[in-house]
């Protein structure tokens, strides 16, 4: 039994040798999230951005690891009551592994295929423009899942010689993910981050559609794939076990009282759900009666003498806004709560009103409402003249250029991505044009751009489409 314990310790060792090595000698190590042998792997190359480690524990939904308090301190406590051990640790990189237990009935969990970020517009996970996503199964249940780990399962066709596994999680590619055999189907283990996910079954060579999944779409050539949402919230209501029918409503839904609803537990009732980075509001509706979440201490106003439960999901951002010291009240708004102009008090603070917001990336516009009166934000420079709204934008990830135009007194870009707002985003001059960066949902936007006033396409850009006033607009597809 020693032998065999040290001969396994001695082959983990070597297997996260080999994971920091793979890159290259010189190369930082890739950041990885890997099983082999029964055992999760985390490795991470150091240094490390705060930008990549947020993205990196987004991505697998790793937040309860605590990895950015480890890698300041090497105190491995918070690992260690997870069940995660440091393989290494040192200059190079950090490795931390862990014993995977296996769903069900499957006793042996050997390698299973991990979900990387690929960029593909036609089917992005993120930043695809959805605030929300819900499973909708029948015959039966959701994909189990475990410390990112998502067992597909398809049901029956146990006189099939071969089943696989293929979706946007690896590009569709038909012969990588051979699927098990159990006594009531076929079952498939794959790492994925929260977001939305795209699949079929290939049995026997014929692709299919999960006919127990009521969750399809066409992807624009012909196709129709299942949909499945790798979740990341789950809303649970405590008691009313004689209710008829309990739904759950919020800003992610546009609060439509009937769309979301719940399973009956012996508890309460629950239902899971993905939800994009932002904060969100919401509400149980049972039996027609609108209830908040008596667990969650975290609420606003609803602008009808009751209160809205609050979930967040991301990063806060501080808005601050200086001086104002005899106001009675400063309250934040914007397009992230629908301007609803009750629900964020801000705080005073020293010489400052202060709120922490969690928001996801975008380009948010908002205002401030000091004592009942409207008011921009006097530091942003992002404000645009006609509206007064002050914009926020989040994780730029494409920067418009337009070349030329130096002798121009002031050139305005505007788009569906800020509401073809022509006097918000003022570019800025370069030495050969004029730029302005931005955060763009995956696929097509239309653009066009006001120099001294006069509106535009895209000089440099091929790609145009006709508008309603026959003067047209240019189009860009963004594919991550």
């Amino acid at each position: 039994m020693e032998i065999r314990r040290a001969c396994t310790i001695r082959c983990l060792l070597l297997f996260a040798c080999l994971l920091l090595a793979r890159s290259g000698i010189n190369a930082q190590p890739a950041n990885t999230y890997t099983i082999k042998n029964g055992r999760m792997y985390v490795q991470l190359g150091k240094p490390i951005k705060a930008a990549t480690l947020d993205s990196f524990i987004l991505q697998f939904d790793l937040t309860d690891l605590d990895l950015k308090n480890f890698l300041t301190s090497n105190n491995p406590d918070s690992l260690g009551h997870l069940g995660w051990k440091v393989e290494i640790n040192n200059e190079v990189g950090l490795v931390i592994s862990k014993a995977m237990e296996p769903f069900g009935e499957l006793k042996k969990l050997d390698e299973r295929f991990f979900y990387k970020d690929r960029a593909n517009p036609l089917f992005p996970a993120v930043n695809n423009g959805l605030t929300f996503g819900v499973n909708r199964f029948r015959n039966k249940q959701p994909f189990a899942s475990r410390d990112s780990l998502v067992r597909f399962f398809l049901r029956n066709h146990q006189g099939a010689r071969q089943v696989r596994l293929a979706g946007s999680f690896n590009n569709w590619v038909p012969d990588q993910l051979s699927m098990q055999k159990t006594d009531s189907g076929w079952i498939y283990d794959v790492v994925l981050g929260p977001g939305k996910f795209w699949y079929k079954f290939i049995v026997d060579g014929a692709w299919i559609v999960d006919r127990d999944n009521q969750l399809a779409e066409n992807d624009g050539r012909g196709n129709i794939n299942s949909v499945f949402f790798r979740t990341n919230a789950v809303f649970f209501l405590s008691g009313f076990t004689e209710a008829k029918n309990v739904f759950l409503a919020g800003s992610f839904n546009g609060w439509k009282p009937g769309d979301l609803p719940m399973t009956k537990t012996a508890a309460g009732w629950t239902l899971p759900l993905y939800l994009a980075e932002g904060t969100h509001t919401y509400k149980f509706v049972v039996d027609r009666r609108w209830v908040a979440d008596s667990q969650n201490p975290e609420t606003v106003p609803d602008g009808a003498g009751g209160v809205n439960s609050v979930i967040r999901k991301g990063k806060p951002v501080l808005f601050q806004l200086t001086g104002f010291p005899d106001a009675k009240e400063v309250v934040l708004l914007g397009s992230f709560n629908q301007w609803r102009d009750f629900e964020w008090p801000m705080q005073k603070k020293g010489g400052s009103w202060q709120l922490p917001f969690t928001l996801g990336p975008g380009n948010h516009a908002y205002k401030f409402k000091i004592d009942g009166k409207l008011l921009s934000d006097p530091a942003n420079p992002i404000t645009s003249a006609r509206t007064g709204n002050s914009f926020l934008i989040l994780h730029p990830n494409h920067q418009f250029r337009l070349q030329g135009f130096l002798q121009a007194n002031k050139v305005y870009l505007a788009g569906d991505f800020n509401n073809w707002d022509p006097a918000a985003f003022a570019m800025q001059k370069s030495e050969d044009g004029w730029v302005f960066p931005v955060h763009l949902t995956v696929g097509k936007h239309l653009y066009k751009f006001i120099v001294d006033g006069k509106w535009i396409i895209d000089p440099g850009n091929k790609l145009w489409e006709q508008n309603e006033y026959d003067t047209g607009n240019s189009v860009i597809w963004i594919e991550q």
